[in-house]
């Protein structure tokens, strides 16, 4: 199946305060500088706030994860959890279609699908509270036929049963997931036939049927109302959460520079006779490099500022971060020892990528009038177009 941006897309895209409390706290779990690891959480959560992920929503999370857009879109677009398009308000309906559930009526079912939501899969009812699919096996085979509603597993389904759960859902109701013929799990149909000391012992219903149940989840989507609110971290130290995850910021270089300059005290004065006494770097601890800040400038030259986007892992929003702290050309870049980096890279945002994509390398190449593989691909275009 072909998935990509669907043709209608939305003005914008922003996490409400709770979800971006949550995110901000999910960054935290990752080491610094892989905070790209996030992607496919930040993109689910999304998706729980929406339904389904549009452009402008895969751009946010990329921008906030310092990602191309065109990688965001890649992992969203092979993975089929992710919604690429318009999805019922209520909920999203899959209908499982691999052997099992075939063989046991999966095409029955589709066919009320048909009927009640919508001709066409992932098109949206009349009323907008449902849409629809055929998938592959969704693992509950001694359970079939079976369709997955939001989070939860409908079994051991007849046509009617699904007509019933679907107008039970449109107003309102919500069935109880699991097996809907009287099974207690997958067990025997006349009963179980082992551990029948099992049964003195048991909950309502099986497992995962009594926590969503127990929670009220079901085909509610997250809204950031859940407890907890958060992950449980707020740094790489491992202290837990108190609840209050601060608020995330897309912060330019600009404003980083803005920022320091309000909170620097004004340097004392100095007697005349003296001479002023020449900068020293900050001693570092142990085991860093000291910061010392190297040649910017607050212009390209006039011949015009290189495409920085050829070195890898720079894409458009980063170029323009590495222009506001005054670096326009491959030779500033290539001359850049290790206290330079370790004074850019604390002005990004995401620590350790000049290291570990190889910048400095990739820069003397580029300055020499040489040619890398990914300078080449840009060159070409579609590495940061989304194509």
């Amino acid at each position: 199946m072909l998935r990509r941006l669907h043709h209608t897309q939305p003005e914008s895209f922003a996490f409400t305060p709770e979800n971006l409390a949550w995110a901000t706290a999910q960054l935290t779990k990752y080491p610094a500088g892989r905070e790209a690891s996030a992607i496919i959480p930040l993109l689910w959560r999304a998706q729980e706030q929406e339904g389904w992920l549009s452009k402008p929503a895969l751009e946010y999370v990329a921008d906030m994860l310092g990602m191309a857009y065109i990688r965001a879109l890649e992992v969203a677009s092979f993975y089929f959890m992710f919604q690429m398009q318009p999805t019922g308000s209520i909920a999203h309906v899959q209908v499982c279609g691999t052997t099992s559930c075939m063989i046991c009526g999966a095409e029955s079912l589709i066919a009320v699908c048909q009927d009640m939501i919508a001709a066409n899969p992932h098109d949206v009812s009349e009323d907008g509270k449902f849409s629809w699919e055929e998938v592959e096996c969704l693992g509950a085979c001694s359970n079939a036929p079976m369709v997955q509603i939001g989070k939860d597993f409908y079994e051991d389904l007849t046509p009617e049963m699904l007509r019933d759960i679907l107008t039970r859902l449109g107003k309102g109701d919500v069935p109880v997931p699991g097996p809907q013929n009287g099974r207690y799990g997958c067990e025997p149909a006349g009963g179980a036939v082992v551990l029948s000391d099992y049964e003195s012992g048991k909950t309502q219903y099986n497992a995962s049927v009594q926590l969503a149940t127990d929670i009220g989840e079901t085909v509610k989507r997250i809204d950031g109302t859940e407890v907890p609110l958060t992950a449980p971290w707020t740094d790489r130290g491992g202290r837990p959460h108190t609840g209050d995850a601060a608020p995330f910021e897309f912060v330019t270089a600009a404003k980083q520079a803005e920022a320091e300059k309000k909170a620097a005290k004004p340097a004392a004065k100095k007697p005349a006779a003296k001479k002023a006494a020449p900068a020293k770097v900050e001693a570092a601890p142990t085991g860093e490099v000291a910061e010392k800040k190297p040649r910017t400038m607050s212009a390209p030259r006039k011949a015009g500022a290189d495409d920085l986007k050829q070195l890898k892992g720079v894409g458009p929003k980063l170029e323009t971060t590495l222009n506001d702290l005054g670096f326009w050309h491959f030779d500033q870049i290539a001359k850049w020892d290790a206290a330079a980096v370790a004074w850019v890279d604390s002005r990004l945002k995401f620590k350790g990528r000049i290291e570990r994509d190889g910048w400095i390398d990739q820069a003397k190449a580029l300055a020499a009038g040489e040619e890398t593989e990914f300078s080449a691909r840009v060159k070409k275009g579609g590495v940061y177009k989304g194509e």
